[in-house]
């Protein structure tokens, strides 16, 4: 409703037609002038959310008009860091974080994102059919899970997660969920450690922190 305020109502439909997890361009008007915006849907709060793709010198101007169009109590400014505590609640993986140029979509529970049924060939094709067939991320290698704190210490990145005083795993990302009230983390494990119930440790700094695996995501708006 806030956005459509902006967009010529020609053009509402691509707005209220735009699918979760796309993007199209969209005429938005501000600051006197028309001007084609990427607009996307990829909710990476949790929520179905849209994000506006606009140049750095257009930014101030667009972010004052979304704030002019809204009614009181429609809209709060947050910042990346609450951004993050959303998208770690909702079990979102974040690159540099989840996903790295050494992982892969299977063991990051991603697989459906890549299609090997289409025909034509696509950079990497090759590697990931090799690691579909051996199991990567489900038979073998080691698995993204959600971790729940049990104590009040939360992990961090780079953690390592421990079975028996054994490493088995290490945490990508981790704090203290400000909507559950507990810590809660994402971590690889190793496959036979990865199953919801398990429980295991947090190394942390040397002291062991109890942790369960949960089944993703944390959080979920009930509706």
């Amino acid at each position: 409703e806030i956005l459509l305020r902006l967009v010529p109502a020609g053009q509402h439909a691509l707005v209220t037609g735009l699918k979760y997890y796309a993007a199209v361009e969209v005429p938005f008007t501000f600051a006197g002038n028309t001007t084609d915006l990427l607009l996307a849907r990829t909710g990476y709060t949790g929520e179905d959310g849209f994000e506006i793709f606009v140049d750095n010198d257009a930014a101030a101007a667009l972010w004052q008009a979304i704030a002019e169009v809204a009614e009181d109590g429609e809209l709060i400014p947050a910042g990346l860091a609450s951004r993050d505590s959303l998208r770690l609640e909702a079990g979102m993986p974040l690159y540099g974080n989840e996903l790295s140029r050494e992982g892969n979509p299977f063991s990051a529970g991603l697989g459906p994102v890549v299609s090997l049924a289409k025909e034509s060939d696509f950079v990497g094709r090759a590697a990931l059919e090799a690691l579909k067939a051996e199991g990567a991320g489900s038979t073998s290698g080691r698995k993204l899970v959600g971790l729940k704190g049990l104590g009040r210490r939360a992990g961090r990145s780079h953690y390592p997660v421990l079975k028996d005083g054994a490493v088995v795993g290490e945490v990508t990302s981790g704090q203290p969920s400000p909507t559950l009230g507990y810590p809660v983390a994402l971590a690889y494990v190793d496959v036979e450690h990865a199953e919801p119930g398990t429980a295991l440790d947090v190394d942390l700094r040397g002291k062991p922190e109890a942790f369960e695996v949960v089944a993703l995501p944390f959080y979920k708006r009930v509706k």
